[in-house]
């Protein structure tokens, strides 16, 4: 068989792997900024939701963050063990297990102001090609999520 039959299997031609990749560098930029909140990469995702929400249900955290639940029980034990969130059910449907941030959680927020613009120091793009990335990237998590419904 000819070696051009096999050219989608290189690596340069997957665009999985340049996402992948950067997706590694860019998050092994953030640890030394985390780890003086005493925050995982998801652990600040997730506080990032909750600086905003103040409070919402574990399904619609999930999929704000693109994450199931068997991935997001453990980083809302830990930051409720952290004292930073409180989980409870809902007295209306104890299916429903609502989460809500600490006064705890809210102070760390004023800590992680200068995370994102040191994060945007760390990566070498011109804003409007960052702005571009960025449309590009939901547009493709978009798709892809109405493919799986």
């Amino acid at each position: 068989m000819e070696e051009k039959n096999y050219d989608a299997l290189k690596l340069e031609n997957q665009l999985c792997f340049p996402l992948y990749a950067a997706s590694r560098e860019v998050i092994k930029k953030y640890r030394p900024l985390l780890e003086t909140l005493d925050l995982t990469y998801t652990q600040y995702i997730t506080m990032m939701v909750f600086w905003v929400e103040q409070k919402i249900n574990v399904k619609e955290l999930g999929r704000r963050l693109f994450l199931d639940s068997g991935t997001l029980t453990p980083v809302l034990k830990s930051l409720e063990a952290k004292g930073l969130v409180r989980r409870y059910r809902s007295a209306a449907d104890e299916r429903v297990l609502t989460v809500e941030i600490t006064e705890q959680g809210t102070a760390l927020r004023e800590r992680a102001l200068t995370v994102p613009a040191a994060i945007a120091a760390c990566i070498p793009l011109e804003p409007q090609k960052a702005i571009q990335l960025y449309g590009l990237l939901y547009e493709m998590l978009d798709a892809l999520q109405k493919e799986d419904k």
